[in-house]
């Protein structure tokens, strides 16, 4: 089993740096995953009300035989419920599904601005915070002009922004606005969605290491302060993607992955998708 590091939020409480991401991963077949990757050592799942797969991560959790407080979980409240109290009632959903009384990372999943609502959805995830019921409030995709939207209105402070960052998109700008604000920036789909798999340049960094191309690029984001959510459903992806914690990045691997800037995405841009 690995030994996770763990990184302070800007509440005080600790998030591990590696989450198990379930984007796409079946109810059905979540189950099994996650427990895989609980027996690997990971003690942090990301999931969404959007995934629809919930119910099986709860289902995980109980029978894992670990302890409520050893596990930290994330889920998100999707675009079609943004408002206060559809907000509400959402975050409602997801812990009865979850099987859980409170999460421990609650986010707006997008600020989906054409509807103008997350400003009100964040609103209703910092009551659920001011109740317990969220230990901690995010944000998911919010470019620097909705982050200073949400603050300026309300004083508070996401503790996370979940955004898509990988080498051909590392984010660079919004990194820097996030470090000003003290917001710890996670990666998702911190592999380029396996288009970066059999990169020749990073099948160089691996064979110096004797690591996978993988393994590279979730050091690489352990090595830039962010929380990383990779995402597998085979188990022995699963266990070699927290095996990472026994080796370093040069800072010449460093600057040759970071070469492969391009901006691309694999996801949608956040200030179009709705």
């Amino acid at each position: 089993m690995q030994t996770m590091s763990r990184l302070p939020m800007n509440d005080g409480r600790l998030i591990p740096q590696i989450g198990f991401g379930v984007w796409q991963v079946p109810d059905d077949v979540v189950v099994d995953a996650t427990l895989t990757a609980f027996e690997a050592g990971y003690r942090h799942v990301d999931t969404a009300a959007v995934y629809e797969n919930e119910r099986g991560v709860g289902e995980a959790i109980a029978r894992s035989g670990l302890a409520r407080d050893e596990i930290f979980l994330t889920t998100k409240v999707w675009n079609t419920e943004h408002g206060y109290d559809q907000t509400l009632r959402a975050f409602d959903k997801s812990v009865r599904l979850l099987g859980v009384s409170e999460v421990d990372l609650y986010l707006v999943h997008w600020p989906a601005p054409a509807t103008g609502d997350y400003l009100q959805t964040w609103r209703a995830v910092m009551t659920l915070h001011e109740q317990g019921r969220a230990r901690s409030i995010g944000v998911s995709n919010f470019h620097e002009q909705y982050l200073s939207s949400i603050i300026a209105e309300t004083g508070v402070v996401p503790v996370v922004d979940q955004i898509e960052l990988h080498p051909w998109l590392p984010q660079g700008p919004l990194r820097a606005v996030t470090a000003d604000l003290g917001i710890l920036v996670e990666a998702w789909s911190p592999l380029a969605s396996g288009e970066l798999i059999s990169n020749p340049l990073l099948s160089k960094i691996a064979a110096k290491h004797a690591k996978s191309t993988a393994q590279i690029m979730i050091r690489w984001h352990l090595q830039l302060g962010n929380v990383v959510l990779p995402k597998s459903v085979t188990p022995d992806r699963i266990r070699q993607n927290i095996d990472v914690f026994d080796f370093e990045l040069t800072p010449e691997d460093m600057v040759a992955i970071g070469s492969l800037e391009n901006g691309h995405r694999t996801g949608p841009n956040p200030d179009e998708f709705m």
